[in-house]
């Protein structure tokens, strides 16, 4: 495996200024001298402006959770992605199942998403996943196959994939190592060039190596345990161990 390893902590819908400092101070002193790895965090738009004042210049990068497919315009509430490029942002997560399932954002609309991010200097984190339901009626391939072939994935354009089992996410039922590794071929089988496929099924530090140890899986989009700092390490320090021992095997 050549691509390098990225982990991304999704804080959804969480912190507070003096929470973000304390974990931000962490992070940056626990993930020193972990070059293997390219690590980063998403935060709510409030706060972009705290992390980018704390994260300039440093090892850890930053992004948003969520974009608008539009550049300006009448869309009260919506954040272009020209804005998040001038906090300096590198990453935005789009299509994350919360913003299908709890938000009705169609395929059509993540890929539109997808495109404005690409257009304005912006990695996307493209999310796809299947449910439950889909699952257990043996429908994995075809949802998430939907879902990538929705978005126009120019192989010259940086994106990261992150296959994230809705099934998986916050319900205490985790996919197997082996699980997540037979979405993440058949989803790279899918792609153009070299693009990074990470995982986003509940990955904790107890998890963390299992997967990271499978040769299709590029790192992580943490959530809950991207909140805290020991637990966010412990995942990079997996990550780059598994990138070691890769180097070593080649």
């Amino acid at each position: 495996m050549s691509r390098n390893r990225l982990v991304a902590g999704n804080w959804k819908m969480h912190g507070s200024r003096a929470a973000n400092q304390a974990l931000l101070d962490a992070l940056l002193a626990g993930i020193a001298g972990t070059n293997a790895v390219e690590c980063a965090v998403c935060a709510p738009f409030p706060y972009l402006q705290q992390v980018s004042e704390r994260l300039k210049g440093s090892a850890l990068a930053w992004g948003a959770q969520n974009v608008s497919e539009h550049e300006q315009g009448a869309f009260t509430g919506e954040v272009s992605a020209a804005m998040l490029r001038e906090f300096g942002c590198r990453y935005v997560i789009v299509g994350h199942s919360e913003r299908r399932q709890l938000y009705g954002e169609s395929d059509a609309r993540v890929a539109a998403k997808f495109a404005a991010a690409q257009r304005a200097g912006l990695t996307p984190i493209l999310c796809v996943g299947e449910t439950l339901e889909a699952r257990e009626a043996g429908r994995t391939e075809e949802v998430v196959a939907r879902q990538l072939d929705a978005v126009a994935i120019d192989p010259k354009a940086p994106a990261v994939l992150a296959y994230e089992p809705v099934w998986a996410i916050g319900t205490g039922r985790n996919a197997s190592p082996e699980q997540a590794q037979a979405v993440h071929a058949f989803l790279r089988k899918k792609l153009p060039g070299e693009m990074r496929v990470v995982y986003g099924g509940s990955v904790k530090a107890q998890n963390a190596a299992a997967l990271f140890a499978m040769p299709d899986i590029d790192g992580g989009l943490i959530g809950g345990a991207s909140l805290l700092a020991q637990d966010f390490i412990g995942i990079v320090k997996a990550a780059a161990a598994a990138a070691a021992s890769e180097r070593v095997g080649t």
